[in-house]
């Protein structure tokens, strides 16, 4: 089969808005194919070609109903209209996998990028019918093996498709004609740099004339006309232009988003072409630790993206599409996104330009660069020259990384970065995101830096996310294991690089299902990995439950993206953070770690503008050495503003402390001037405390302008209970039996040691990503795993918190409370059964957890907590939950309805626990070297 091999410039070619203006001929339509007949574009899933599902089903992924990888032939006739007669002609498939074309029986070539578009120059064609056969390729074998793996081919997240997308037909022009156009603005110069190449099939002259306005903007700018004469050679011909754009060009930015439209006409006389070229006036730099766009600091309020799109398993071709994604990310915060080891469509960054949001795309690669890897190397280096000529003019494309948690050769990726700045200084360019998962810091050579630490180091010193798994960090990093509060940042990690750094994958906190979300999956991806879990849950006997495990989890979850976001906005000259996610992950083990459902709709846990509130341009901050206050003590908060919006912030910030009852309720406002691009001290609120005499959860809300933010935190009376009427032990010994047995009341406080097969290891944050995964991963580095819980679960209204206020959820006041704790398996337990203060388990697990439950043991009353309470006496929230737990089983609320008999409590405490046989998916990030350099 003979290979078509063109230079990159004839690969790439003027497509969408470029080339509204010239002829073209459609393929849409109904076509054959090897496996049957099918509609294009489309691909095999959508046309229900392959290989249907068969059980059983997997819980790692969502499921392909009709999946297929290998070549697939289409097929069919075609008519030139009359007027293609003696025109230039090219066949353009806008995204596709590596293709071969053939045209009546001939042998055109062969393509094998997967970003930009796949356009075949065509020989000489009469008006009429023709036969077109076209080969397209998603096998094993298409592309390098490590390609595979990362998110623009792997089955995790968008699908190994095949067939062809978006644009899709054959083009008719003239020569000469304009085969490409590059535009680089300059603001500090108030003009744009527009390169054009010119192709002409022989010597001529022509004129190039370009007009141009603003659009996007509620803001008139028209260019004056540019005309110029060119002399045109046989071949290629390239020029450069200087075009003036005024006094006051209109610049580009997530608030205002102005673009200009440049129409740019070849004429010669004998031939027309036109193309349409949208770019905004926006420059893009770093200043120290910071980025800065048009002399203005910016923040990087950033989303992951995976290609999660359930219906189709392919990033959408339109840009109205994108554009409605990016309006409900904007209603949250968001401003960035970041391509998980790919680049999107053209439509998605068209989008970007019209909204807003800046862009960091990435070559389809995670795993290892080395130099002797010369067909990957090769592969990689063509995608990214093709993203930056075929993608560079957009605004939106702001950053360039060359994969996902790479390792391997920094020399080579290095010389990349190079030739890439030499192509293109339009952009800031990366090694990869969170290359060596961070331990070997910064390198020379890149613009920023994507990472979770920046290098190794005592502690959590270098983390630059407050959330890790066990196996990257000691007991899961800064939330799960440092006392709450919020005075703390990064500054000491950062001070650690001389450019900015952009925290990875923030907020990967698990959410327990919604299953009613279940029916909303009517396209190529089925999530049978939900009904397997669900069906799990019901084995249980906890299918009751699952709405209260989704709304639990799912509150909690927003205090730690609260606490996560807010750690990146304390810290002084941050340069933002990539959340994984703001939306589900349904592939790598199932990891519902997002506040949205994979269909960017909301699973109803919090509202946008409540969210929005501390993901902004400006967010009000309060900073606290502590959650949990004595009645005793004078509560002391400094006030700070996180100012990333276009100037200087002056506006007052009021203040309210009130109480849940809102009997109690203190209020002030705070005047400053906070500069614009950093988070600057503002005031101090001093309150004494000693007017709250009982248990009391309070809210501070700030308020500045449209910005406002809130904090919750608990006072508690500085007394202790007596033990007076209760027996306590920490054994199940003699004398408890006897106790009960004479209708005494016994609290039973295990101890750890005693009860280790019984129970679960005692975790307050929501287990990270995935627990299946890296549950796997942990054994096989040697490391601990994690506990896998996600929440306590229980009823406010239960007299325990009368003297404890809780919501139904975890929260800042059972931090020392639930890691201190070994959640009892209560797996034996009848069905019905339901503790005081349940634990949320994992949902490859579903145990029934608790640490506070109750039982009725012949006369006697027993209470059980698993919180080892002398290690957390001394602390506000520790003292309160001894007096609330001795409280509630002194009064007369304290009545068990679930009755066991002496042996059946003792066999709860001593029986062996079913453990279902758990392993998680293949990594392709390499933790065997996760030690600090």
């Amino acid at each position: 089969m003979k290979q078509l091999f063109l230079s990159l410039a004839t690969m790439l070619c003027a497509l969408c808005a470029q080339a509204q203006e010239r002829a073209f001929l459609p393929l849409s339509g109904i076509w054959e194919s090897s496996l049957g007949t099918c509609r294009l574009p489309g691909t095999t899933d959508e046309n229900k070609l392959g290989n249907p599902a068969q059980a059983p089903y997997v819980t790692t992924q969502l499921t392909r109903l009709h999946s297929y990888s290998g070549q697939v032939t289409y097929e069919r006739d075609f008519t030139l209209p009359e007027g293609f007669a003696g025109k230039k002609l090219r066949l353009i498939m806008e995204r596709t996998k590596p293709s071969t074309l053939w045209i009546d029986g001939d042998s055109i070539g062969s393509f094998s990028h997967l970003y930009a578009p796949h356009c075949y120059e065509l020989p000489s064609l009469k008006p009429g019918k023709h036969h077109i056969v076209l080969r397209i390729d998603n096998s094993k074998t298409s592309v390098p093996k490590e390609i595979q793996s990362s998110h623009a081919w792997t089955d995790a997240t968008q699908t190994n498709w095949n067939g062809i997308l978006g644009k899709f037909g054959i083009e008719a022009y003239d020569t000469p004609y304009i085969n490409k156009v590059q535009v680089y603005p300059s603001v500090s110069e108030k003009c744009a740099r527009i390169t054009l190449e010119v192709w002409s099939d022989y010597p001529c002259s022509a004129i190039v004339s370009i007009q141009g306005k603003a659009w996007n903007t509620p803001t008139t700018h028209v260019l004056p006309t540019f005309e110029k004469n060119i002399t045109l050679q046989q071949g290629a011909n390239s020029f450069t232009f200087t075009l003036g754009m005024g006094e006051s060009p209109l610049l580009w930015s997530e608030f205002h988003p102005a673009l200009y439209g440049l129409d740019i006409a070849l004429n010669n006389g004998h031939s027309h072409d036109q193309q349409h070229i949208d770019f905004g006036m926006r420059e893009l730099g770093t200043e120290n630790t910071q980025f800065v766009l048009n002399d203005k600091k910016i923040l990087l309020r950033g989303k992951h993206d995976a290609c999660v799109f359930p219906l189709t398993g392919y990033a959408p071709m339109d840009v109205e599409t994108w554009r409605n994604i990016f309006r409900i990310a904007k209603r949250y915060g968001i401003n960035h996104y970041r391509c998980h080891s790919y680049t999107p469509p053209e439509a998605a960054l068209k989008a970007a330009d019209i909204e807003g949001i800046y862009f960091q795309v990435e070559l389809p690669l995670w795993g290892a660069i080395q130099r002797n890897n010369i067909s990957l190397n090769t592969f990689l280096k063509r995608e990214g020259n093709m993203i930056l000529d075929w993608l560079g003019n957009h605004p939106s494309f702001m950053m360039l990384g060359l994969g996902n948690e790479l390792h391997g050769d920094i020399d080579v990726m290095r010389e990349w970065l190079d030739e890439f700045r030499r192509k293109d200084l339009r952009h800031l360019y990366c090694f990869g995101s969170n290359n060596n998962l961070g331990w070997q810091g910064p390198q020379d050579g890149e613009d920023f830096f994507v990472t979770c630490r920046i290098g190794g180091g005592e502690g959590y010193s270098t983390h630059v996310r407050s959330s890790f798994a066990y196996v990257d960090a000691e007991k899961g990093g800064i939330l799960n294991n440092t006392r709450p509060n919020t005075t703390a940042n990064y500054a000491q990690a950062i001070a650690r690089c001389p450019r900015p750094v952009v925290g990875h994958e923030t907020c990967q906190f698990q959410i327990y299902p919604d299953y009613q979300q279940i029916a909303k999956y009517k396209g190529v991806l089925y999530p049978y990995n939900l009904e397997i879990f669900r069906n799990r849950l019901k084995e249980n006997h906890l299918y009751d439950q699952a709405e209260a495990f989704h709304r639990a989890t799912g509150h909690f979850s927003v205090a730690c993206y609260k606490a996560d976001i807010e750690y990146a906005l304390r810290t002084p000259g941050f340069g933002g953070f990539q959340m994984l996610d703001l939306q589900d992950y349904p592939g790598q083990g199932s990891a519902l770690v997002g506040i949205l459902d994979a269909f960017m709709e909301s699973k109803g846990i919090i509202d946008p503008e409540t969210f929005y509130g501390f993901c902004a341009p400006v967010v009000p901050l309060a900073e606290m050495k502590d959650f949990c206050w004595r009645n005793t003590q004078t509560l002391q908060v400094r006030v700070a503003l996180s100012n990333y919006e276009e100037n200087d912030w002056n506006t007052p910030i009021r203040w309210q402390l009130i109480s849940d009852d809102g009997t109690w309720e203190k209020k002030g406002t705070l005047s400053y001037s906070a500069p614009q691009g950093n988070v600057t001290p503002i005031g101090n609120i001093e309150l004494p405390l000693n007017e709250l005499k009982t248990a009391q959860r309070l809210t501070l809300n700030l308020q500045t302008g449209r910005y406002h933010n809130y904090y919750h935190l608990w006072v508690y009376p500085d007394e202790q209970e007596s033990t007076e009427g209760i027996y306590i032990d920490s054994l199940l010994n003699k004398q408890v039996k006897a106790k009960l047995a004479k209708g005494e009341t016994v609290l039973l406080l295990p101890r750890h040691k005693d009860i280790g097969k019984q129970s679960v290891g005692g975790m307050f944050t929501p287990d990270y990503w995935n627990y299946a995964m890296f549950k796997t991963i942990s054994e096989n580095a040697g490391k601990e795993v994690s506990p896998g819980t996600m929440s306590i679960l229980t009823n406010p209204a239960h007299p325990l918190f009368r003297h404890f206020p809780t919501e139904e959820h975890s929260d800042w006041q059972w931090w020392s409370i639930t890691r201190n704790s070994r959640p009892m398996i209560l797996n034996h337990t009848d069905k019905a059964y339901r503790p005081v203060v349940q634990v949320i388990d994992n949902i490859e697990r579903n145990h029934k957890l608790s640490i506070v439950f109750e039982f009725r043991i012949g006369k006697g009353k027993l209470l059980v907590c698993t919180t080892d309470l002398n290690a957390i006496k001394d602390t506000p929230e520790g003292n309160q939950f001894r007096t609330a737990l001795l409280r509630y089983a002194k009064s007369a609320q304290f009545q068990p309805d679930t009755v066991l008999t002496w042996e059946e409590l003792v066999r709860l405490f001593t029986e062996d626990i079913t453990q279902r046989d758990i392993q998680g998916v293949k990594n392709q990030s390499d933790y065997s070297s996760n030690v600090p350099m």
